[in-house]
């Protein structure tokens, strides 16, 4: 009896020997094997010699004068030969239910404002048409954000420009750019304005920033325009902002995506844009690989949804 292969080396198996395998043991002749096929017997009989010389030559077969029966080690084979029928079967299913987004996963971050207006709405389109996609999501900075991205954790990032993270490594979906706004409270005199303001008229206001520097936040768009903004209150969360704004302790930018969110006892006035757009918000994908198709998905309906929000806020 031929030797069969050490236990720790890996057989050159074909899938197709082992359809063949399991359509013979199925018919127990090669003849409805071929027929079934739609092959010659010498084709299927040439299979069958393939495989058995793949697994060390034991015969698969026992030849009878009419047709053939399992041998003692084809009758071990069958259970696993069935397994990966199986399991290619299912990667198949898997791979089809992903091209037709019916399942699979995506996992997309965003910064905290995209979250108030821009994220939500664009999920909820998502979500409709697709509903069997496991969806997680992140929330953090946009630098955070892109490191998630890059070491594989996301699919897809919201992120802006606000950050300065470096966006070169990265492909790039434009969404949208934002209007600023300052937030004034209530009693301000500028809350009563009409129309922009340069935020040069605030060069000596108290700010509320989510950062201690100007640089990489919001404020960048004061530094553009000519002067240091003195930041006296770092708060990071944007309802806490408000709470600081509204109890005269400062004045804080605001981008369009928020304003929806602003509480009654402040003013936005909208910022005069000198120099451009305060940020712009894209969905980042790793360059060099591909987009999942519900990532494809989830990029039009955030596509949507700045539409949306960009008549409603920025118009």
């Amino acid at each position: 009896m031929a030797a069969m292969p050490d236990q720790h080396e890996f057989p050159e198996v074909s899938t197709v020997w082992l359809r063949v395998f399991l359509e013979v043991a199925r018919h127990g002749s090669f003849t409805g094997a071929a027929r079934t096929l739609g092959w010659t017997q010498s084709a299927v009989s040439r299979q069958i010699s393939s495989l058995e010389g793949a697994l060390g030559g034991a015969a698969l077969f026992d030849r009878l004068p009419r047709g053939v029966r399992l041998s003692e080690a084809g009758r071990v084979l069958v259970p696993y030969a069935e397994a990966v029928a199986e399991a290619l079967h299912g990667a198949v299913r898997e791979l089809a239910a992903l091209r037709e987004v019916a399942g699979g996963r995506l996992r997309f971050g965003a910064f905290a404002t995209a979250d108030a207006g821009l994220v939500p709405q664009a999920l909820a389109a998502f979500r409709a048409r697709h509903p069997r996609v496991h969806v997680t999501r992140e929330e953090g900075f946009t630098p955070v954000l892109l490191d998630r991205l890059s070491a594989g954790h996301l699919d897809l990032a919201v992120v802006s420009t606000t950050g300065r993270a470096p966006l070169e490594a990265y492909e790039l979906h434009h969404l949208l750019d934002e209007r600023l706004y300052v937030a004034v409270p209530a009693a301000h005199p500028l809350a009563r304005h009409e129309g922009p303001v340069r935020l040069s008229r605030l060069a000596d206001a108290d700010w509320i920033s989510g950062g201690s520097r100007p640089e990489g936040t919001l404020l960048d768009a004061a530094l553009r325009q000519g002067f240091r903004p003195r930041v006296v209150h770092v708060v990071g969360e944007w309802t806490a902002k408000q709470g600081y704004v509204a109890a005269g302790l400062g004045v804080a930018l605001v981008p369009a995506l928020a304003a929806a969110s602003v509480r009654p006892d402040i003013r936005l006035v909208p910022v005069l844009d000198e120099g451009g757009p305060a940020r712009a918000v894209y969905a980042a994908t790793a360059r060099g690989r591909s987009l999942t198709p519900a990532g494809v998905e989830f990029l039009g309906a955030l596509r949507e949804s700045a539409v949306t929000v960009t008549s409603r806020t920025m118009a």
